[in-house]
């Protein structure tokens, strides 16, 4: 195994710069550990499919530093997109897939039906965020495998190594819960962190709102 650079939540502006700079890291979130890379570096994306083994049918989904950040994206905010996003789940372990608007959009997400996206509720990463703009990050397991609390459980899995590890000790192997926002009614296509209950309010709708 060749060596990985060892980085902690202290290196913010250095993460940063690494992934603009198109490496991959292993790095902590609020739920799992997660490989990611810039989203316009087509490489390094390339590599995350990789060293997980995923399919290439299954696009990378992105992780955001606020609210802003969608609009850049030309994303559709349905009203049920809309309250998740005001919920207490967010930022936190909540991933909400976005179909496309008639805005512009950025090119890296040209050709896609949808787009996955989340706010972790973790500051550093945030602020890593708030330097690169979204990035793509994946649960950091092979493909079809649970993801270990701590990277040194989780490099053996991988078919490879990413560039760089922030270590911030054991994370939990709960994913975050996955809601299409992007079909009507909107449908929650995994659970997590945040369960079926605590989003029933959420999702019910009113029988005349438009959900488009």
């Amino acid at each position: 195994m060749s060596a990985i650079t060892i980085l902690g939540w202290g290196d913010t502006a250095e993460i940063a710069d690494r992934i603009q700079a198109g490496e991959v890291g292993l790095i902590p979130t609020d739920t799992v550990y997660g490989l990611a890379a810039s989203p316009s570096d087509p490489n390094a994306t390339a590599r995350i499919f990789e060293l997980k083994k995923r399919p290439g049918a299954r696009p990378l989904p992105l992780l955001l530093s606020d609210q802003a950040a969608l609009t850049a994206l030309g994303v559709d905010v349905a009203p049920v997109a809309e309250r998740l996003l005001r919920s207490p789940f967010m930022p936190g372990a909540l991933t909400l897939a976005l179909g496309f608007s008639e805005a512009p959009r950025v090119a890296w997400v040209e050709g896609r039906a949808e787009v996955a996206v989340r706010i972790p509720d973790e500051r550093p990463l945030r602020d890593v965020l708030a330097r690169t703009g979204p990035i793509c990050a994946t649960s950091a397991n092979a493909h079809g495998e649970p993801t270990p609390e701590l990277p040194k459980d989780i490099l053996p899995q991988l078919d490879g190594t990413p560039d760089f590890v922030v270590e911030d000790g054991p994370r939990p192997t709960v994913p975050s819960t996955l809601v299409n926002c992007a079909v009507t009614p909107p449908r929650i296509e995994r659970v997590g962190a945040v369960s079926e209950a605590d989003l029933a309010e959420y999702l019910a709708t009113d029988p005349g709102e438009d959900l488009s």
